[in-house]
């Protein structure tokens, strides 16, 4: 019998931790500022917000070096819910993941790409009608978008190099690219800008814009602030999350019982920093009123107009541009090993299982396109991310949670790389984790509860599996 490919350990400590930070950088960090502004309607409280996010993000991360280090193999948090809980606790993560979490967030990143190509090719506009499939309208940025997944899908099925090199290039590039728009807005800071902003920074409230660009500010009290600061939360976790997607792949990286954890806390911490900063950037050149009600929500091409004059919104497009076809690549590079470790355990479609002549699981990276292209064209894949932001944050609470219960349930494995701060920072994330979900189901209780079907949806799809590997093994 042909001998089966087997994954290759070709990917460094380097390349690892570009796939941390690239694929955490996609255009939330241009774009979901605004959102956050008018729920805290602060200076203060956009930065606080940005910061909890960062301290809930890297805690995970350290968190989860623990669990690369006794699991280094493919399929990540798929296998630590498996191991921790059971099958059927991995299964539901493993099907919320591609059902929505990692393709709709391929397809929003990839229309991302195109509606900013569309600044510079208005021929790829959003607002522009293709053509039409019953009722369904199909604009070129859809097109590009699936154009886009297809490609890099492509890229990524003639082995791990190839989304390696794209990888490191463009997620450095982004990196540099981030740094210098920071240090040329805080060189151009205005003085008056900053100041009002900054006055009285810490009174959380809502803030609307009328028509004409009058703000409107509307101190919270008592539980409403809980509220707003969850609410805004939303989009700050949304632009931090896919971090955990180097852990998908340890079965390709050197040294992966050192190299995981290390790269998790580099990758997000390099984030982190560059999160924060662009946010006190933002703040030094843009009143709030402006950050709150920019064009469509994009705050950094308001930002760089103030900063680099008429040539600010091309700036901006080709940096989001470089920043959504690395972090596309990123994602659609490791979630294939998520489906390629469940069909592994009978969990998935069998095909699923197998790699190619390359050594990466041909099967499940088209198949994952074939989702994301789907979401491409629906057109809901943006609030359906809203939606499942309760659902992730779950499934990282389980996961964290699960470093206690395997500390009990297997004391001998061993652990290179132990967690961080334990008990005490996994502990926090588990409270700061549970609170904002339990404020997102009392103050979006829709948003909340159509992830919670997504996920809840996966059971009766368990059974099924099961049924249908025992008749398997059985014949």
């Amino acid at each position: 019998m042909a001998e089966q490919p087997s994954f290759k350990q070709s990917l460094g400590l380097l390349d690892a931790t570009m796939i941390v930070a690239g694929s955490m950088i996609g255009s939330g960090i241009f774009i979901v500022s605004a959102d956050i502004t008018r729920n805290v309607g602060s200076a203060g409280w956009l930065i606080v917000v940005w910061l909890i996010t960062g301290f809930m993000t890297i805690t995970a991360a350290v968190s989860y070096g623990e669990l690369s280090g006794m699991f280094p193999k493919a399929g990540g948090q798929y296998v630590y819910l498996k191991e921790a809980y059971n099958p059927l606790a991995g299964f539901l993560y493993g099907w919320s993941f591609f059902a929505v979490i990692q393709t709709a967030t391929i397809a929003a990143v990839g229309v991302a790409f195109s509606k900013f190509l569309a600044y510079l090719v208005p021929q790829v506009s959003e607002d522009l009608v293709a053509f039409s499939i019953g009722g369904l309208k199909i604009s070129p940025a859809q097109l590009v978008s699936i154009a886009l997944i297809v490609f890099l899908t492509f890229i990524n099925t003639l082995g791990v190099k190839g989304g390696k090199l794209i990888q490191t290039t463009f997620t450095v590039t982004k990196l540099l690219s981030l740094f210098g728009l920071i240090i040329f807005g805080l060189i151009m800071m205005k003085g008056d800008i900053w100041s009002a902003n900054w006055t009285d920074a810490w009174q959380i409230r809502n803030l609307a814009v009328n028509a004409d660009g009058a703000a409107t500010f509307t101190p919270l009290i008592g539980t409403a602030i809980l509220g707003a600061i969850a609410a805004a939360m939303v989009g700050s976790i949304f632009s931090s999350d896919a971090w955990n997607n180097v852990t998908f792949i340890a079965g390709e990286i050197k040294n992966p019982k050192r190299n995981i954890g290390l790269a998790l806390f580099f990758g997000t911490l390099i984030v982190t920093i560059i999160y924060v900063t662009t946010n006190v950037m933002y703040t030094a050149v843009l009143p709030l009123n402006e950050i709150a009600s920019a064009e469509k929500d994009r705050v950094a091409v308001e930002a760089s107009k103030v900063i680099f004059g008429p040539f600010g919104t091309v700036v901006i497009a080709l940096m989001i541009m470089i920043s959504t076809f690395g972090c596309n690549n990123g994602l659609i590079l490791a979630g294939a090993r998520v489906y390629y470790t469940m069909a592994k355990d009978g969990l998935f479609f069998k095909p699923a299982g197998k790699l190619n002549n390359f050594a990466v699981p041909q099967w499940a990276l088209w198949c994952q396109c074939l989702i994301a292209c789907a979401w491409s064209v629906s057109g809901k894949y943006g609030q359906l991310l809203d939606m499942i932001s309760f659902v992730v944050v779950i499934f990282y609470v389980m996961t964290i949670l699960g470093i206690f219960i395997l500390r009990k349930k297997q004391p001998n494995t061993e652990r290179p790389y132990k967690s961080f701060g334990y008990p005490v920072l996994p502990m926090i994330y588990i409270i700061m984790g549970l609170a904002f979900c339990a404020l997102l189901i009392f103050y979006k209780p829709v948003y909340a509860g159509i992830g919670l079907m997504i996920a809840l949806a996966g059971i009766p799809l368990y059974y099924i599996a099961v049924a249908a590997r025992k008749k398997t093994i059985t014949n």
